[in-house]
């Protein structure tokens, strides 16, 4: 890799895309910069988030200097430069050319888990809070582009096998795998952004990925955002990356 490799991960809120971050940032080839638009979100939107008045003080609100700093040089001067990204930042005030300069990545998760985990932090939001019609949006951009879908992969899929979803992503995105992708050490980072103590608190206290949990069943108001937003959903996970999952934890092969 002669150039830095430029990765805009594509996500929706709570779909572990924090330790999707720290997996990355354990990489010693990799910088990484935490949701670099939230604080233009904001600004532009006039939304209130936790945090908010500390994220517009503590990060840069202007989109075009947000920008440059996504195109220019990597921190560190290293190979690799992951981007968190979330989609529902991307207002349409907010420029997109800049994303041929990068390898895209989309990071979906079934509408149930996100909204079981959204809902906590927030009590009251739209459909359009959790992202998934613009990454739909985004994704088909970059496609039109690449004349090929890019890489999507599946949250629950990195929480039952880490090492064979990250390994088939960084196939995917023409890296390296590197086993440090999974497992880091506890507690906050340089790089996480001033909203971290609203949103990170599980994150923080994590040490690799997690086995997926089960939500409970939603109902109401909740039911109906998961049902509108599930098209979205389903359309990219017809394209997301496959490869062996084992079928049931613990299995190991047969003694000689």
């Amino acid at each position: 890799m002669d150039a830095p490799v430029r990765i805009a991960m594509w996500s929706g809120p709570r779909n572990i895309s924090t330790a999707m971050m720290r997996a990355f940032e354990n990489r010693p080839d990799t910088a990484v910069i935490d949701e670099p638009f939230y604080a233009a979100y904001l600004k532009i939107s006039g939304i209130d988030h936790p945090l908010r008045e500390e994220t517009l003080a503590a990060h840069e609100s202007d989109w075009r200097k947000v920008v440059d700093v996504l195109v220019g040089p990597v921190p560190q001067g290293r190979a690799i430069f992951y981007q968190k990204h979330m989609t529902h930042h991307m207002l349409p005030e907010i420029g997109r050319d800049w994303m041929a300069l990068c390898r895209n990545a989309f990071l979906i998760r079934a509408p149930e888990a996100v909204l079981a985990s959204y809902s906590a932090k927030r009590a009251e939001f739209l459909p359009a809070d959790i992202g998934y019609e613009t990454q739909c949006e985004i994704f088909d951009r970059q496609a039109g582009k690449l004349g090929t879908a890019p890489p999507v992969i599946d949250a629950e899929d990195v929480l039952r096998d880490p090492r064979s979803a990250l390994g088939a992503l960084c196939v995917a995105l023409d890296i390296p795998f590197s086993e440090q992708m999974l497992s880091w050490p506890a507690g906050p980072r340089a790089a996480d952004g001033a909203w971290a103590p609203a949103w990170y608190d599980s994150v923080e206290r994590s040490t690799g990925f997690a086995p997926p949990r089960n939500h409970p069943p939603l109902t109401g108001e909740l039911m109906t955002i998961a049902d509108s937003v599930r098209p979205h959903y389903e359309y990219l996970a017809r394209y997301k990356l496959t490869f062996p999952l084992p079928r049931y934890a613990g299995a190991r092969e047969p003694s000689a």
